[in-house]
């Protein structure tokens, strides 16, 4: 796995964009990388838009067995983690730069010049040393880790909401870091205010 290290070519953007919310999958969605997925909006401006899915397991690997095979801690330590460390979920953030991870947490930590205040309690840091924070029992006191973000180009995402692929609304971080992700799907769109057993693919904003 490579390092890892901030993202870049985002910035935060103003109130019109949708910096800080989710992005909820319509049934129709044709991309199947995003099929019932649940995204939270990073950054978004007219130069694109950055943002990690929250409801997508990574396959074959936990945050202690993450944290060894990128030398934060040795072998040893990894069964002496704080609690708080070991539940730290791995997320599959999306489908760019899989070999680089994104720590999305709780506004109560922050690395001057790492970190991204994004909306509403939620922050992004893509340093390892969050990764070693955390590990000390030191770091914020929620967080998750995705690796891949899933991006979109200048117009891109705009364009995908006005073919129905995206319902957007705002997030609520009890949403984001919780870790029942079977049924995060189901609870965003409540959160829209969507009733899934009467929703179409005609997409629409909460």
């Amino acid at each position: 796995m490579g390092s890892i290290k901030a993202p870049t070519g985002f910035r935060q953007s103003g109130s019109r964009f949708l910096d800080g919310q989710l992005l909820i999958a319509m049934p129709g969605m044709a991309d199947e990388r995003f099929a019932r997925s649940v995204v939270y909006v990073c950054a978004h401006s007219e130069e694109g838009a950055m943002g990690i899915i929250v409801n997508r397991l990574a396959e074959r690997v936990d945050f202690p067995q993450l944290l060894v095979q990128l030398k934060v801690i040795g072998p040893e330590e990894a069964i002496r983690l704080p609690a708080e460390a070991s539940s730290v979920l791995v997320l599959n953030g999306g489908p760019v730069d899989t070999s680089r991870g994104f720590v999305l947490h709780s506004s109560d930590f922050s690395i001057d010049n790492s970190t991204l205040p994004i909306s509403g309690g939620v922050s992004l840091t893509a340093t390892i040393d969050i990764l070693r924070a955390i590990a000390q029992g030191s770091g914020p006191g929620r967080a998750i880790l995705a690796l891949g973000y899933a991006g979109w180009a200048a117009g891109q995402l705009e364009t995908e909401m006005q073919h129905n692929g995206w319902l957007n609304c705002p997030a609520d971080p009890s949403l984001i870091f919780d870790t029942a992700l079977g049924s995060k799907y189901e609870r965003a769109l409540r959160l829209a205010g969507v009733d899934l057993g009467h929703l179409s693919s005609d997409a629409g904003h909460a």
